[in-house]
């Protein structure tokens, strides 16, 4: 069984381009995506749920692109056919 693990990786903005850009050319082509953070290479399933969290707190805000997969808790995955309310337009958030 793997470790427990939380590793934030901070990148400069032309290389989180560059991940995002492969992030959706993977999901595009059906293909898992392979990302290497702090010496571990991770391959994120093409069954992954992908959602988008927006938090505020204090007056700091923070916007997370997750994708989660493994031992997901029931309603916590969201299918490639869900509907998607008005209110969850990514192009607004």
């Amino acid at each position: 069984m793997e470790s427990d693990r939380d590793v934030e990786k901070t990148y400069l903005v032309s290389d989180f381009i560059a991940e995002l850009r492969r992030l959706a050319d993977a999901l595009e082509s059906g293909e898992p995506f392979v990302i290497e953070i702090d010496g571990e290479e991770i391959s994120v399933p093409l069954s992954a749920a992908i959602s988008v969290e927006h938090e505020r707190e204090n007056g700091s805000e923070e916007l997370e692109f997750q994708l989660k997969w493994g031992d997901v808790e029931a309603g916590d995955e969201f299918a490639e056919n869900d509907e998607v309310s008005e209110g969850d337009d990514l192009a607004t958030a």
